[in-house]
């Protein structure tokens, strides 16, 4: 174990103009929590399991969207839509049994939020699991 590293296997960098502004809204918004802070140019936040690391943008944001398992959906909506994130798509119900909700962050990066609402076999859906 390395405490200088944020918890999980797969770790995505997010890239922001300004780090500490971005990090101040996602920890507002979608319910981050800072775990280290690496002058202004870097940041490791962490979500439950799950870690991200903002960084100062080079450029602009590559187009990619993160997804997120959160334990209540409706109130994690609404969380971010006070605190103005743009909202792509409101929650919504969908036949895998998730129901989601997708928003912009103020870097432009899209996030979708998942509720798991029902276990459902994806060969109902067109779905093939191979475990």
């Amino acid at each position: 174990m390395n405490r200088s590293m944020p918890p999980g296997i797969v770790i995505p960098e997010l890239p922001y103009a300004d780090v500490r502004k971005a990090v101040e809204w996602l920890c507002r918004s979608f319910g981050f929590a800072e775990r280290l802070r690496i002058g202004n140019h870097r940041a490791q936040l962490t979500y439950g399991a799950g870690s991200i690391i903002v960084t100062q943008a080079k450029g602009s944001p590559a187009s990619f969207s993160i997804m997120l398992q959160v334990t209540d959906i409706d109130q994690h909506y609404e969380r971010a839509k006070q605190s103005g994130a743009e909202i792509l798509n409101p929650p919504m119900d969908y036949p895998y049994g998730e129901r989601q909700y997708s928003a912009e962050d103020i870097g432009g990066h899209r996030w979708v939020f998942s509720q798991s609402i029902e276990d459902v076999d994806p060969s109902l859906w067109g779905g093939t699991l191979f475990e």
